[in-house]
């Protein structure tokens, strides 16, 4: 999960005029130029990711292996820091006995900030990174955790979990949230205004589990049961979009089964290298099982991650993400959005739900690489693109790309976890500061 800890000091204020009609105009003739640019970056991304990535079991074994052996010899974390500054010693076990099942891995992070979304506040993020059976052949386990609450009183409770069993036969994912949340909704489509802003206070309960089983070489197949519940719904402003989509609803809830299949070859989610993410979700939402009407959705996400050379430790990473709507109307906060997927993370670069609609494309790309040779710091460039369609014709229309710098500090070597800053502009002066708990994707 992220923070986002600074902003444009003009985001708030009316920007819906600013630019003219005639740039106006020129946005939207070259935004409908690009879409299908866009989605042709989607295709290749996904096209090159699966054909590129199909390896022996054994050979993605000895990478995960090698990243282990270069985190534990040469790399150092903020407790190595810990230990030069002040002459500690935190534990006097050898390294290699700290890699075994049941054997616990922290990264916490106590921090006071600001958000795009919240003003002040006080966060506490915490990863827990463990292995339940045999490294060599059991992925990385991980539980991440934190609490937050800001003086618009906003209190963020998520608890999401990836957890691997014993020689990857079972995959259990959960993510299980409680928000108190009033925040600004900026209406539908891809070329919303600030100056329509609309705030809105709501609470939510989420509930996703997962259970996956292994099949065959990196795929896995299963399903389980997603509930979202936005409940006490107060508008305290007048967006048009929001009006007419909602009609007044004071709660929402979307309650069904999904099917899941996946690939994944990565060994340690926290920090992959070298590895291939697909996964395709299928989900129902069903009146019969206590939803406020009924939809459908297909979620198309991938990850690469490119080792460019081999004795190099940086890394090319490439994300799509992607959700597609259909067979009813989604309440609106239970479609896609910027900074709404697993980990919060779309969108660097625009505040959390910026761009709403029923289907969203969104493709990412960071370059990792180190700053110090022990892995201590590092640093990132990235580029993302996104595009939700218009309401209500249905269309994609409009790109809005994003871009930035950031930095990563090692905060445990053994689960490989970065403190990551990363400050990220996008079109129409948006730009902020975003903090994450791990890597971004």
């Amino acid at each position: 999960m992220r923070a986002k800890l600074k902003h444009n000091p003009d985001t708030f204020k009316n920007r819906g005029n600013h630019s003219g009609r005639s740039k106006n105009n020129r946005i939207r003739t070259v935004n409908r130029y690009l879409t299908p640019l866009l989605i042709l970056v989607f295709v290749f991304i996904t096209s090159f990711s699966i054909t590129a990535q199909h390896k022996d079991t054994i050979v993605q074994y000895a990478s995960a292996k090698e990243r282990v052996a270069d985190s534990l010899n040469r790399q150092q974390d903020i407790f190595d820091l810990f230990n030069k500054i002040f002459g500690a010693h935190i534990s006097s076990k050898p390294d290699t006995l700290k890699l075994r099942p049941g054997k616990l891995f922290f990264a916490l992070v106590p921090a006071i900030g600001y958000t795009l979304e919240g003003n002040w506040l006080a966060n506490v993020s915490l990863n827990t990174s463990f292995y339940t059976a045999n490294p060599s052949s059991t992925n990385l386990s991980t539980i991440n955790y934190g609490t937050q609450y800001d003086l618009n009183h906003q209190l963020i409770v998520p608890v999401i979990s990836d957890l691997w069993l014993k020689n990857n036969t079972i995959n259990l994912l959960g993510d299980w949230r409680y928000y108190i949340y009033p925040s600004y909704t900026y209406g539908l489509g891809g070329n919303t205004s600030l100056s329509n802003s609309d705030l809105i206070d709501y609470s939510y309960i989420r509930f996703y589990q997962e259970v996956l089983g292994h099949f065959n070489s990196f795929f896995y197949f299963g399903g389980g049961f997603n509930y979202d519940d936005h409940f006490f719904i107060k508008e305290e402003g007048t967006n048009p979009d929001y009006n007419a989509y909602t009609r007044g609803a004071t709660q929402t809830i979307s309650s069904g089964p999904v099917v899941h299949f996946m690939y994944d070859s990565r060994s340690n989610i926290n920090n992959p290298i070298d590895a291939f993410y697909g996964s395709v979700t299928y989900r129902y939402s069903p009146t019969v099982l206590g939803s406020t009407q009924q939809w459908q959705s297909v979620f198309l996400e991938f990850k690469k991650y490119i080792k460019l050379w081999p004795s190099s430790p940086n890394v090319l990473a490439l994300w799509s993400w992607n959700v597609f709507t259909f067979g009813g109307n989604a309440p609106y906060f239970d479609m896609p959005s910027n900074g709404w997927d697993i980990n919060n993370n779309s969108g660097r670069g625009y505040i959390q739900g910026r761009f709403r609609g029923q289907n969203m494309i969104y493709d990412e790309a960071e370059y990792r690489f180190r700053i110090t040779g022990n892995g201590l710091l590092g640093g990132v460039l990235f580029a993302n693109a996104e595009s939700v369609t218009q309401y209500p014709n249905n269309k994609f229309e409009y790109i809005d790309p994003g871009y930035g710098v950031g930095l990563r500090l090692k905060m445990n070597k053994y689960s490989d976890v970065n403190l990551c800053f990363d400050y990220g502009f996008g079109i129409m002066g948006s730009r902020g500061l975003f903090v994450n708990l791990g890597e971004v994707f």
